[in-house]
């Protein structure tokens, strides 16, 4: 089976999102994690998402891992290609997003593109190119303080404008409301051979299809998980795509549980609160990581007679804002980050070790750091918890596991109970 549509994710969590939309509408899916290279074998799929953990790094890295993990896909097939990035835009000035546009752009030889980040089904939507989340603008949201991606401005062609070399443009409320044709047609009428990204406004699923659609030509799509949707109907109408089948199997093993949660967004905190109530729960003291104390052995040496009895337990360092900007006063965010991950990773590795085989994990940086501790290389696409966030199946050392990673600003209070309860119905070993 070639592949079909080739898609990029700058990191884990909107990969495995981006996958599950894939499937749910009709696609046999394949995510591979980082970037592949040439002995990297193609999975016998219609669509590959090659999951990156490059929304952080430096631009040049992050042009870099992309073209590589694109050329990677084109010599597999891939007639289209996707980038997928963040359904609140995450991003600085300096970057990720309008940089690696400007490059795709370039090596795919393409003058045009969209720019779509609406997720309308997890209340994010563009306006007249201003882009809402939940009741209100990204810029009033608990995004505008994040740690790495602060979004403190609401406007994407004024964020776009500020690190893509290419003309931005936007394509407004009334024009995608009389879809797939106009939406075309207007794409076509600004076309200039100058490179130029469309922005396009998006409120509903409606027009998020109509703008797939209106996209079946395009070398180069990008935007959050949802948009792409409405690409898959494109490829069935050009006969690539011959069968439609909305479900992948998807089974679990039997065994501990483990809930892993390093992010420090509003929704993660409410879902470690609900969790709380209902299980054993460790907090990982994010000062004492720093100190270089023993915290990852102190939590196993808690957490053993928890998992010796498949009890599942909760570890997580997050935090209240207010803990974190004191911790981050007086160290280097990234470095904060990158350690806490580090000894969650450890954390995991240890669990898996001891038996432990179904994994909930909080937050896209963690999940990476979980996932390459584990030594994960590629992930089938189960069933949804919430929207944006499936089960994921995969084998280590020949024996299966299922993971959740779940971005931290996605999901209800109930997420972590929610999940692992949902397994009861897909476990068929002991």
């Amino acid at each position: 089976m070639s592949i079909i549509l080739g898609c990029i994710a700058d990191d884990l969590t909107g990969a495995t999102d981006l996958a599950m939309i894939l499937v749910r509408e009709g696609m046999k899916t394949v995510q591979v994690v980082g970037e592949p290279n040439a002995d990297t074998p193609a999975p016998n799929a219609e669509a590959v998402v090659v999951a990156l953990k490059s929304r952080t790094n430096n631009a040049q890295e992050a042009i870099s891992m992309t073209i590589s993990s694109c050329k990677w896909l084109q010599s597999h097939g891939a007639k289209q290609i996707f980038f997928k990035y963040c359904s609140t835009f995450d991003s600085t000035d300096q970057g990720n997003i309008g940089p690696v546009t400007d490059a795709l752009m370039k090596h795919l030889e393409c003058s045009s593109t969209i720019a779509c980040p609406a997720f309308p089904e997890n209340r994010r939507t563009v306006y007249h190119g201003y882009l809402f989340v939940n009741d209100g603008l990204l810029s009033e949201s608990s995004l505008r303080n994040h740690p790495l991606t602060p979004m403190r401005d609401s406007n994407i062609k004024r964020i776009l404008s500020a690190q893509s070399s290419s003309k931005v443009s936007n394509l407004y409320f009334e024009q995608i409301e009389k879809g797939h044709e106009v939406i075309a047609q207007a794409v076509a009428e600004k076309e200039t051979g100058q490179p130029t990204i469309h922005i396009t406004d998006a409120l509903n699923d409606n027009h998020l299809r109509s703008i797939g659609k209106a996209c079946k030509d395009m070398k180069l799509v990008t935007g959050g998980s949802a948009v792409a949707q409405g690409l898959p109907l494109n490829f069935e109408e050009q006969g690539l795509l011959r069968t439609r089948t909305k479900a992948q199997s998807f089974s679990a093993p039997g065994g501990a549980s483990v809930i892993l949660s390093g992010s420090c967004s509003e929704a993660t905190r409410s879902q470690v609160s609900y969790a709380q109530n209902h299980i054993p729960s460790y907090c990982l003291d994010a000062v004492a990581i720093l100190k270089g104390e023993p915290v990852a052995e102190e939590a196993i040496n808690w957490a053993t007679k928890y998992i010796d009895t498949a009890t599942p337990v909760l570890l997580y360092s997050s935090a209240d804002p207010s803990v974190v900007e004191q911790i981050q006063n007086n160290q280097n965010q990234i470095d904060i980050g990158s350690r806490v991950e580090a000894v969650i990773g450890e954390i995991a590795q240890k669990f898996h070790a001891l038996g432990a085989n179904r994994f909930v994990v909080a937050g896209g940086e963690t999940s990476g750091a979980v996932i390459n501790a584990l030594a994960v290389k590629t992930m089938s696409i189960g069933p949804q918890i919430d929207p944006g966030v499936p089960w994921t199946s995969t084998t280590i050392n020949e024996k299966p596991i299922a993971l959740a990673l779940k971005s931290g600003n996605f999901g209800t209070d109930d997420f972590f109970i929610k999940a692992l309860n949902q397994l009861t119905q897909y476990e068929i070993t002991k």
